[in-house]
């Protein structure tokens, strides 16, 4: 062996020996899982389930949007007779008084026990971001288009409040489309600290029309939302101290000093 290819492989060796186990396993090890965070399957009674809404821009129509669950597939996933007889889909029905860049958005929201909206002391709609498991590789859903020139992004929260913008394409074609975008790897998921991982979390579907495009009148259909992700964790002694839920336990109960 040339002394070149010597030296590699003793500095290989070396940074093996030395580096921290948990700095090599979360890059090397992997749990990839295609996730459904919402089905919209016979509305809201199948789980998981959220609430949604949509709400338009300024010059959106008197009595519009309206939004409803209804039965239907993509025949791609469940073919034409699906053994499943509570497949449904949301469907958005909308239009604007004038051209230009109006948009849609498309949101899950806060729900009380009995199925009410609910609002803030200014009778705004709260939102309710969904979370979504692992590291997120891939994020798409199944849209139903009727040749509009219209866009469709969905916007992503990351752990410090950032929300991110990702494109997830044209609603220029006729019928189900699968449309997937690929998560930038500049959107942080992890930190150095325990626990490691900062999950994203779904805020809203956007939808743009084109100031040339028709806005008269115009029906989209979405189903099965999901994400591939990394759902993998190194495990550590004591793991149950990293846990969210424990740690405000822990800390917001009786018994816990206070310093002035």
């Amino acid at each position: 062996m040339k002394r070149g290819g010597l030296l590699a492989v003793l500095l290989i060796l070396v940074l093996a020996l030395f580096a921290p186990l948990g700095a090599f396993a979360d890059e090397a090890t992997t749990n990839l899982q295609s996730i459904i965070l919402e089905s919209f399957d016979a509305g809201q009674k199948n789980t998981p389930q959220y609430g949604w809404y949509a709400q338009g821009s300024k010059f959106i129509a008197k009595g519009y949007p309206k939004w409803t669950y209804t039965k239907a597939w993509p025949e791609a996933i469940f073919g034409t007779n699906p053994q499943n007889p509570n497949l449904e889909v949301l469907g958005v029905n909308a239009k604007f008084d004038r051209q230009g860049y109006n948009r849609i958005e498309i949101f899950p929201i806060k729900e009380d026990a009995n199925g009410t909206v609910v609002k803030d002391s200014n009778g705004n709609v709260i939102p309710d971001p969904i979370p979504i498991p692992g590291r997120c590789k891939t994020f798409d859903l199944w849209v139903w288009g009727s040749n509009h020139k219209y866009t469709l992004e969905v916007q992503l929260e990351d752990y410090t409040g950032v929300i991110h913008v990702l494109p997830l394409g044209s609603l220029d074609f006729a019928g189900w489309k699968d449309l997937l975008v690929q998560i930038p790897t500049s959107i942080p998921q992890s930190v150095e600290t325990i626990p490691k991982l900062r999950g994203l979390k779904l805020v809203k579907f956007v939808i743009w029309t084109q100031p040339t495009a028709n806005v008269s009148n115009f029906y989209v259909y979405l189903d099965q939302i999901k994400v591939l992700t990394d759902t993998f964790e190194s495990r550590i002694d004591g793991e149950g101290l990293a846990n969210p839920q424990r740690v405000q336990q822990i800390w917001s109960g009786q018994g816990v000093n206070q310093g002035k």
